[in-house]
């Protein structure tokens, strides 16, 4: 098994983990983690009635006199997150070619020139009679003014647009560093300030992306399209495919057969779900009843660390007869109830495991399965709400939900039904080594 999962795994996945791409996605992930928490954290306050109607009353005299003004902090997060995106990811990308490359290229350049192109897409417009104008359509369905459909704020610029904003940049930042390349930049001599330089440096560039995306969006709106539908065509697939209860085995096979080889499969899968996840507890909060979504992976799934070893970890801790285990336990037990477990995966080891790669499989492939049945069936609330991630036992889902109660038991459903699977693989891990501990003890002692 482990030879396959090397051969067929590790190497092509290890390959796209390096990827400039995908690492700038990661970066964008990352970056945008604390403002889609904070906006959460104020959606999370707003529906507190929603879960409890007692304070129905005192929120309508009170708190919700101000909601549009602390709304904000949700819809300047939330409401505008494709555009966090696209800049970091522009940067990103900009600084792995500089640094990497060695282009004379600005981080901050790739950056504009990427928000840039992706505002281009973002305004609708209408081809008739041999003109494009933009479009205007005020119903008690829909408010498009001068091109930009309205929701809460700028319909393009929150989740949905955040597929875009990636593949704009990837145009904008390969243009940017084609224009280098080739010397299609106003070089301005030395004695000039650097803000003057870097400004003309980005001119020539500007105009290449202006005119690339425009052409490509004039195309497909003459066609009765536009960039944002075709490249919604095969993210929507994917999109779909998190949402089944297939895909969601998948994903979570993915990354622990790349945590059995050695490989951070939780950085890797997680990277390109970030935007999934994300537009996902959006469209909860707009009243879906998506599954996996915001933090549904450690409030659920990976309570404990990757391969849901939180139980493992308590087990081992107060209860294996093996002195090496018992020792690791005490070192991993606090880092666990913060879903941090690396001690675990390297010291016990998991990786290259045999003893424990079956449960640490199936541990968090159940888990997925009773949270996303639990949510599908609407025993338990979706995730409405993004919580930090190493959020302990309970809170996350807790919070996530906007308060609902079920969450915090369904965590720990989760949690002991991964155990329950560790159980029998453990207990024989334990008795091995406390059977070779106590032959190196009998070996010590007849040398002495």
């Amino acid at each position: 098994m482990f030879g396959f999962l090397e051969k067929y795994l590790m190497g092509p996945m290890g390959k796209v983990s390096q990827f400039k791409i995908v690492r700038a996605v990661m970066a964008a992930g990352m970056a945008s983690i604390p403002f889609t928490i904070v906006g959460s954290m104020f959606l999370v306050f707003n529906v507190l009635p929603l879960t409890f109607p007692a304070l129905t009353g005192f929120f309508e005299n009170t708190f919700y006199r101000f909601s549009d003004l602390y709304m904000l902090a949700n819809t300047s997060t939330m409401g505008i997150l494709a555009l966090y995106f696209g800049i970091v990811f522009g940067y990103e990308l900009t600084r792995i070619e500089q640094t990497e490359s060695h282009l004379d290229v600005n981080p901050l350049n790739g950056a504009l020139l990427s928000m840039f192109a992706f505002f281009l897409c973002i305004p609708e417009l209408l081809f008739e009679n041999g003109s494009m104008t933009l479009i205007n359509s005020v119903t008690d369905t829909e408010t498009v003014i001068k091109g930009f459909r309205m929701g809460d704020t700028v319909s393009r610029l929150g989740t949905t647009g955040i597929f875009t904003a990636i593949i704009m940049s990837i145009v904008a930042v390969n243009l940017y560093c084609l224009c280098v390349r080739r010397k299609w930049i106003i070089k301005m001599p030395d004695t000039v300030p650097t803000g003057v330089s870097r400004s003309f440096t980005a001119l020539i560039p500007a105009f290449v992306v202006a005119f690339a995306v425009l052409i490509i969006n004039g195309i497909l709106i003459a066609l009765g399209t536009d960039i944002f539908n075709i490249i919604a065509v095969p993210f929507g697939f994917v999109t779909n495919l998190t949402n089944s209860w297939l895909g969601i085995l998948v994903i979570y096979f993915l990354m622990h057969a790349l945590w059995i080889v050695g490989i951070h499969g939780a950085t890797i899968v997680t990277s390109f779900l970030t935007p999934i996840v994300l537009a996902n507890m959006t469209a909860n909060a707009a009243g879906a009843n998506i599954p996996f979504a915001g933090e549904f992976n450690n409030s659920f799934v990976t309570v404990g660390g990757s391969g849901a070893t939180l139980g493992l970890v308590i087990f081992i801790t107060f209860f294996a007869k093996s002195d090496q285990l018992k020792v690791l336990g005490k070192a991993s037990i606090v880092p666990s109830l913060f879903n941090i477990n690396e001690p675990i995966i390297f010291g016990m080891p998991v990786v290259y495991n045999p003893y424990i790669a079956i449960p640490f499989f199936l541990g968090p492939m159940t888990a997925a399965s009773l949270g996303y049945w639990a949510i599908k069936l609407g025993i338990v609330n979706p995730v409405i709400a993004q919580v930090p991630w190493p959020s302990p036992i309970g809170l996350g889902g807790f919070i996530g939900t906007g308060g609902d109660w079920k969450a915090i038991v369904l965590a720990f459903v989760c949690a002991l039904a991964s155990f329950i699977i560790y159980f029998p693989f453990i207990k024989v891990y334990d008795a091995k080594l406390a059977k070779e501990e106590r032959e190196r003890g009998q070996e010590v002692a007849t040398q002495a």
